[in-house]
C-alpha cells in the first residue's frame, strides 16, 4: 500500500523539501500553502498523514489540528515548529497531534516519525476494522450456519444493511426470514430507531389498512378513539411486513403511495402524515406467479424487491444442521437446566436425513422435544420426536452374525457414506470422527463411494463460519 502525506507550510522552500524527501521515502505527497488548501486536501479523502506548520495565514496549523482530530479521527497530524514556539508546539499535541518537529528538519528524524506516525494509523484502522466485526457478530447473534448459501446470505447482510434500500426476503415458511429481518434492522444506521413488525397474513382485511395506517375517532364502528399505525410508529426505523403476498389489491395501493411519496392519511383522517420509514417485506409466495394471476401489483412488487436475499429451504443446506442443532440442545438445555454434551452419531444421522418440511422452525422444536426427553449427557435417536425418528428405518445399517470389527467399521462407513450420498464433510460429522482419518479408513478399506463422488466431497467452500438464519420465520 502507497500512502500519502500532505504537506502544508507557507514558506515554498520548506514545502517542497519535504515533498522531495518524502518521495523519495517511497510516499505519494501532496502539498498546501496555507491552512485552507490543506483542509480542502483533507477533505477529499484520500490523506493518510498531514504535515503542518504551526504559524501560517488563513487558517492555522493550529485550526487545521483541530478541525482534522476533530472531522477525522484516527488521521495522524505531525507538527512543524520554529525553536521559539515549542510551548506551542506541546499545547498541539494535547490538543491531538501525533508529535512535533523543530525546524530546520532533521530529515532522518522526519523519516522514523513519519513511518510511526503511519504505523499508529494501519493499528488503529485494523483496531476499528476488528470492532466493526465485532459489532456485527453481536448483532446477528441469533445467525448460525457455515454452509456456502449462507454464507452469501451474510454477505449481501453487510452490503445491503448500511444502505436505505428497500428489502424483499424470499423463502419458505420456517426457514428464518425474520431472523434476516432482524439483522438488516441491527446493522443499519437506523438501529437506534424502532423496528416495527406486522404478520400480515395473521390480520383481517378489515383491520390490517387500520394496523398500517391508524384511525381517527369515529372513522368505523368501535374507533373509539385515534390510533397510531404501524408506518407512523416505524418513523426513523424499520417496518417489518411479513407475508406481504396475503394482502389485498386496495392496501397494496396504499402501501405503494408510501414508498413512492413518503406520507399517508390515517383511515378518517384528513391530515397527512410524513413517513421516513425502511421497509423490508417477506413472503413464502411465489410473487410473480401472483403478479400473473392478477393477485399482486407488479408496480409494488418493483418498489420492495430492490434488493432480493432468497433464504433457501434447510434441506438445500443440510451443512448448517449440525450447527444449528448444537446451538438449539445448547439453548434448551441451558433453559430446562440440563447438562448435554451433543448427540449420538445415529441420531446425527437422523437430523441429516430428515427432510425437514418444515425448515429451521421445525429443527428448533425437534431439538427442543429431545432435551426434554434426554436421560444422559447425549441425545440418541430414541429421544427424537417420533416423525423424526422414523426417518432412521430407511437408514439403518445391517452388520452380518460373526462380522469384526474390522468389518463392521468398513461397512459402516461404507453405508453412511452412501446415505450422505459421497459427502465426506457429512459423513465424518456423523461417524465423530476427524476428515482426516475418514480418508485414512476409506483408503486402507478399499472403499469405492456410491452416488455421487468426489464432486460432492471435495472440501466445502463453507469450512470457515459465517452466519445463517437461526430460527424460523
Amino acid at each position: 500500500m502507497r500512502f500519502t502525506i500532505l504537506v502544508v507550510d507557507d514558506e515554498k522552500n520548506i514545502r517542497e523539501g519535504l515533498a522531495e524527501a518524502l518521495s523519495l521515502d517511497g510516499f505519494q505527497v501532496k502539498t498546501a500553502a496555507d491552512g485552507a488548501q490543506g483542509l480542502a486536501a483533507v477533505e477529499t479523502g484520500e490523506i493518510d498523514l498531514v504535515i503542518t506548520d504551526l504559524k501560517m495565514p488563513a487558517l492555522s496549523g493550529s485550526d487545521l489540528l483541530r478541525t482534522v482530530v476533530g472531522r477525522y479521527p484516527g488521521l495522524p497530524v505531525i507538527i512543524l515548529t520554529g525553536h521559539g514556539t515549542i510551548e506551542d508546539a506541546v499545547q498541539a499535541m494535547r490538543f491531538g497531534a501525533f508529535d512535533f518537529l523543530t525546524k530546520p528538519v532533521n530529515l532522518d528524524h522526519l523519516s522514523i516519525l513519519v513511518k510511526r506516525a503511519l504505523e499508529s494509523r494501519e493499528l488503529a484502522r485494523k483496531n476499528l476494522e476488528l470492532e466493526a466485526e465485532v459489532d456485527v457478530q453481536r448483532k446477528t447473534s441469533a445467525i448460525i450456519g457455515s454452509s456456502a448459501e449462507m454464507k452469501k446470505i451474510f454477505d449481501l447482510l453487510r452490503r445491503v444493511a448500511p444502505t436505505k434500500a428497500s428489502v424483499l426476503i424470499t423463502g419458505e415458511s420456517g426457514v428464518g426470514k425474520e431472523v434476516v429481518a432482524d439483522a438488516i434492522h441491527n446493522l443499519s444506521p437506523r438501529r437506534a430507531g424502532p423496528l416495527i413488525k406486522v404478520h400480515c397474513a395473521a390480520l383481517a382485511e378489515s383491520l390490517l389498512e387500520s394496523e398500517l395506517f391508524g384511525h381517527e375517532k369515529g372513522a368505523f364502528t368501535g374507533a373509539a378513539g385515534r390510533k397510531r399505525g404501524r408506518f407512523e410508529l416505524a418513523n426513523e426505523g424499520t417496518l417489518f411486513l411479513d407475508e406481504i403476498g396475503d394482502i389485498n389489491q386496495n392496501v397494496q395501493i396504499k402501501i405503494l403511495r408510501v414508498l413512492q411519496e413518503r406520507r399517508f392519511e390515517r383511515v378518517g383522517g384528513e391530515e397527512t402524515i410524513e413517513a421516513d420509514v425502511r421497509i423490508i417485506a417477506a413472503t413464502n409466495r411465489d410473487l410473480k406467479k401472483e403478479i400473473a394471476e392478477g393477485r399482486f401489483r407488479e408496480d409494488l412488487y418493483y418498489r420492495l424487491n430492490v434488493v432480493n436475499i432468497h433464504v433457501p429451504p434447510l434441506r438445500e443446506r443440510r451443512d448448517d444442521i449440525p450447527l444449528l442443532a448444537m446451538a438449539f440442545l445448547r439453548e434448551f438445555a441451558q433453559e430446562n437446566g440440563k447438562r448435554l454434551e451433543g448427540f449420538e452419531p445415529k441420531a446425527r444421522s437422523v437430523l441429516y436425513a430428515h427432510p425437514w418440511a418444515g425448515n429451521v422452525r421445525e429443527l428448533r422444536n425437534c431439538v427442543e422435544s429431545a432435551v426434554v426427553m434426554a436421560r444422559g449427557p447425549l441425545v440418541g435417536i430414541e429421544d427424537l420426536p417420533p416423525g423424526v425418528r422414523s426417518s432412521s428405518e430407511e437408514h439403518d445399517v445391517r452388520l452380518p452374525s460373526g462380522s469384526s470389527l474390522a468389518d463392521a467399521e468398513k461397512i459402516l462407513i461404507r453405508e453412511t457414506l452412501a446415505a450422505q450420498n459421497g459427502n465426506k464433510s457429512r459423513t465424518a460429522e456423523i461417524l465423530g470422527i476427524g476428515r482426516k482419518t475418514l480418508y485414512q479408513k476409506i483408503d486402507e478399506y478399499g472403499i469405492e463411494p456410491r452416488g455421487p463422488t468426489e464432486a460432492l466431497s471435495a472440501p466445502s467452500p463453507a469450512a470457515t463460519p459465517a452466519e445463517a438464519p437461526g430460527s424460523g420465520d
